[in-house]
């Protein structure tokens, strides 16, 4: 390759970088404004925990319904971007629906309505975007983690911005301007690198993504996936209940609070390419889950104390469990797969996650905050068998995980 031909690919690259980073700054800005206080503007609405509760089961229903399709098709028929651009486009005109009608005190389930195909129509967007980012960028596992964060400090400053700037917290004004960034992300997805798919089938069984199911064959991947499900189910609490326990512990600035946990975020994902070449992929996955005891701990001491200064090293180190365990094995997954094939193992792995274990999570919690926190106000007793539950599942993730490096 002559030196001119180098400095192109470099331009090239630096500005696949680049758009990949802008792209991803927003969107993590717009759920950053209104997911951390989802709970508090429910309430705020005159809504019961019974809604709460229902609101947060549509995330994962969602995620089971469209990721494995729209992952076959970016695999085998639309262009990943132009997909992901559509779906945020659409996504973008139902969540201002929703608000609006929470606004205007309209009976619940045009919300519950709208919100629901907000989320069914994004849920394949995420899996989408990373499966170009992984595809474009030269060294995935050396700069997604750089390129993520920008998904990470977005966040952030929405949550500064919704608590300090707009006092949103509990509001739908909220939801009106993270829609407004929704609207801002459509437009940069569609100037992102082309991804044209790369498998070429017939078979209904391809398109309709249940191919992604023989990876399940593969040990290493299996045991992953079960654990990345298992983990979703207590993780599932973070947004749900957390924001509530912190205003039941006076802090009036929920959305702001909540934004700690990106800080230590950013600060993981800044050193995770290092760490994964200096460990293994099972050492840095078991501190990811220990992370995650170790913030239920704090929030149920937090609980026995009534004190709101412990649930903020728990909320800080949140950022620290869901880079060491979910993205670096979003990246494991995506290098022991084949090319063809990475679309359909994205959607495979939000169906599990954010499907599957999410919903059975949020079950599960729901049952649970009824019999500690609704009955005796005894968060204390919620968080200590949440706590538990994370730390049965890591010892058996120790004890069956074995990585597999080569496909």
């Amino acid at each position: 390759m002559s030196e001119e031909q180098g400095d192109s690919s470099r331009k090239k690259n630096d500005w696949v970088y680049f758009r990949l980073c802008a792209m991803f700054f927003v969107l993590g800005m717009g759920p950053g404004f209104w997911m951390p206080g989802l709970t508090n503007i429910i309430k705020a609405a005159g809504w019961g925990n019974q809604w709460v509760a229902l609101i947060f089961l549509i995330f994962p229903t969602a995620s089971m319904i469209t990721p494995l399709f729209s992952g076959a098709l970016a695999d085998q028929k639309v262009a990943a971007q132009k997909l992901a651009g559509w779906l945020c486009l659409a996504g973008t005109l139902t969540m201002v629906a929703a608000f609006w009608c929470l606004q205007h005190h309209l009976h619940p389930w045009y919300f519950v309505g709208f919100f629901f195909l907000t989320a069914v129509i994004g849920a394949p967007i995420w899996n989408l975007v990373i499966t170009v980012a992984l595809t474009h960028l030269p060294s995935p596992e050396q700069q997604f983690p750089k390129v993520r964060l920008w998904c990470t400090l977005g966040w952030i400053l929405a949550g500064v911005l919704c608590s300090l700037v707009f006092h949103a917290d509990a509001t739908p004004l909220a939801g009106y301007v993270g829609a407004a960034f929704r609207l801002l992300l459509t437009a940069f997805i569609f100037i992102l690198p082309h991804t044209p798919p790369r498998g070429v089938t017939r078979s209904w069984r391809s398109l309709m993504g249940f191919d992604a199911f023989r990876l399940l064959r593969e040990k290493d991947l299996r045991v992953l996936l079960i654990a990345s499900a298992l983990l979703s189910m207590p993780v599932a609490s973070f947004y749900m209940h957390t924001p509530e326990h912190l205003m039941a512990l006076d802090d009036a600035r929920a959305t702001f609070t909540m934004s700690f946990g990106q800080w230590s975020e950013v600060l993981a994902m800044a050193i995770t390419g290092w760490l994964m070449v200096k460990f293994q992929i099972k050492q840095l996955l078991l501190v990811g889950f220990g992370c995650c005891v170790l913030r239920f701990g704090f929030f149920a001491y937090a609980g026995y104390e009534q004190q709101v200064a412990w649930m903020w090293p728990g909320i800080a180190i949140h950022g620290i469990c869901y880079t060491l365990f979910f993205i670096i094995g979003q990246i494991f997954m995506d290098r022991r797969v084949d090319p063809a094939m990475r679309g359909q193992m994205q959607g495979l792995l939000g169906l599990t996650t954010n499907g599957i274990g999410t919903l059975l999570g949020t079950w599960g919690l729901k049952i649970l905050h009824q019999h500690t926190v609704e009955k005796s106000n005894n968060w204390g007793l919620y968080w200590s068998i949440l706590m538990a539950f994370t730390l049965l599942c890591m010892f058996w993730f120790a004890g069956t995980f074995r990585e597999k490096t080569t496909r």
